[in-house]
């Protein structure tokens, strides 16, 4: 049976399109902090005498690409970086760069694991406080950011953003070895594994390896025996949500996967292509003693057994085992 998670989304959160829109978001807020502070010192001129800034006849500056204002020209100068993808700011372990200091900073913390923002509800600790607020969310249920064209409503920028494209049609993360287009960094990540057969999410009781973080989850649950989904009709339990759908339809007897050849319908995508072996005569897994093929690795496990079986009767002597069972009795 393929185990397979229903929400593929779960997976790795430290992909590089959401983290971006992190540290954008992040050098952003730095940023209009750093205006609020320079405008308090402003105005309390008797308790502080540094210029933090060369006098400027304007009092405002305004982004001409985007028409944000600052009350500094050199906050300004800042904020601009970010549309001309100046990053001056290097990581002397990774080489990522960034557009402020500060933003380096936080991001040095990912190499040290320092991660000084906790949760008051669980106790998680965040390296940058922007991920901190995204994670109260989830537990206040909090979500700001509503699509315009379906009123769905998302706790991140980020994920507003990836769902959009679901409307647009918008597929900006391609594989270059197949050409296959998808609407996310993440899922592309995920991809790629099919090509290149990595398999980093390590089962550590059995050493089974996986493409993804919730197929291990799934897996996991076939050592401790939890099934926590359970069919309302029958009260069967699952070890996934996948499995109790597909479970359901043998209640509803719904079969929607059909073959083309021989209109015999299937309650499975992956029953539909087994029995299509059948027509097109494929036997992919093959013994390597005997050179048999098979349809199935049931089958051809099977087949495994009975060499091994074979070989113990040829090296097994039935009169010096007798023997030795009665010495031992």
């Amino acid at each position: 049976k393929q185990e397979r998670s229903s929400s593929p989304d779960e997976e790795e959160p430290e992909i590089k399109e959401e983290w971006e829109e992190v540290c954008i978001r992040e050098e952003e807020e730095q940023l209009e902090l750093k205006e609020e502070t320079d405008d308090f010192i402003i105005r309390n001129t008797d308790a502080v005498t540094v210029q933090l800034d060369p006098p400027s006849h304007e009092s405002s500056h305004s982004c001409n690409t985007c028409g944000k204002v600052y009350t500094r020209r050199s906050n300004l100068k800042t904020h601009m970086r970010i549309h001309t993808g100046e990053r001056p700011f290097s990581c002397k372990v990774c080489e990522k760069r960034f557009v402020q200091s500060t933003a380096l900073n936080v991001h040095m913390r990912t190499h040290t694991g320092e991660r000084p923002y906790s949760c008051e509800v669980c106790g998680k600790g965040f390296p940058s406080i922007s991920e901190l607020k995204i994670h109260i969310r989830t537990h206040t249920g909090e979500k700001p950011f509503s699509c315009k064209i379906c009123e769905k409503l998302f706790s991140t920028s980020s994920d507003l953003k990836i769902h959009t494209r679901t409307h647009t049609g918008e597929r900006p993360f391609s594989c270059d070895i197949c050409k296959k287009a998808f609407i996310q960094a993440r899922s592309l990540t995920s991809h790629m594994r099919t090509h290149t057969g990595e398999r980093p999410f390590i089962c550590k009781i059995c050493q089974k390896g996986f493409m993804h973080r919730p197929t291990l989850k799934v897996h996991m649950r076939t050592h401790t025996g939890d099934r926590p989904f359970t069919c309302k009709v029958c009260q069967k339990s699952f070890i996934s949500s996948s499995d109790l759908k597909s479970h359901m339809k043998t209640h509803t007897g719904e079969r929607p996967y059909f073959c083309e050849v021989c209109e015999k319908t299937f309650i499975k995508s992956s029953h539909l292509k087994v029995h299509m072996r059948t027509h097109t005569g494929e036997r992919p897994f093959c013994c390597e003693l005997c050179i048999k093929t098979f349809i199935l690795t049931r089958n051809l496990a099977n087949r495994m057994k009975t060499h091994t079986d074979e070989k113990n009767a040829r090296g097994r002597c039935d009169l010096c085992s007798g023997m030795a069972a009665q010495l031992f009795q």
